[in-house]
């Protein structure tokens, strides 16, 4: 006899456990995504990862996954601009999207990494691989000849390296994914403290000065 209730309790595979329950005879599936999604007697909620996300609080609260934190990073934004007159992109970030290599331990627990970010971190990295371009296209230079042929590949690439054999090998995540991951491996989440974390040359390529 086939389950009439199922919860599945998976986060990035949830989609595809839900429709092979489904398809399988089960009546209601629901994931953690269902639950929460909507205030209880004035409790916290998710409306769109629900469960997703939580973390233990105490015995009897869980912290649950942020939401509606777009205003907050462009309030930032615009208050870093007002002090320092430099325009930042800001953006939350929870668990980074990495696998341990030696405890196996895959980090991401999160729906995202990111649930909310200004405009300048959306999409990937469009970047040669400056090993390709040495041992294939510039295999015959050494030394500043090297440097100066690389350096202007760099500046002529155009704004969609997909497809071109010199992009190929370079990371093709999300840039939300590479930067909170790297801030995540920075700050941690045990005794560090840490409030903010500040990167600097991140979108630098080989010519910048």
């Amino acid at each position: 006899m086939c389950a009439r209730l199922l919860l599945t309790c998976d986060i990035h595979t949830r989609k595809r456990t839900k429709r092979i329950l489904k398809e399988a005879g089960a009546k209601i599936v629901l994931g953690l995504d269902d639950i929460c999604t909507a205030p209880i007697g004035g409790s916290g909620y998710n409306s769109k990862y629900g469960l997703l996300g939580s973390n233990k609080s105490t015995e009897s609260k869980i912290k649950l996954f942020p939401q509606d934190c777009k205003q907050l990073v462009l309030d930032i934004q615009e208050q870093i601009l007002k002090a320092t007159g430099k325009h930042v992109e800001v953006m939350v970030y929870g668990d980074g999207a990495f696998k341990d290599p030696q405890g196996k331990i895959w980090e991401l627990a999160d729906p995202v990494v990111s649930p909310a970010f200004t405009d300048g971190l959306i999409g990937t990295p469009n970047e040669l691989k400056l090993k390709y371009l040495a041992d294939n296209d510039y295999a015959n230079l050494s030394g500043e000849a090297l440097r100066q042929a690389i350096s202007e590949s760099i500046k002529a690439k155009n704004g969609n390296l997909k497809g071109n054999m010199a992009s190929q090998g370079t990371t093709p995540r999300q840039l939300t994914d590479l930067i909170g991951s790297l801030c995540d491996l920075t700050s941690g989440s045990g005794d560090k403290g840490t409030p903010i974390i500040l990167i600097q040359g991140y979108f630098d390529n080989y010519t910048n000065e």
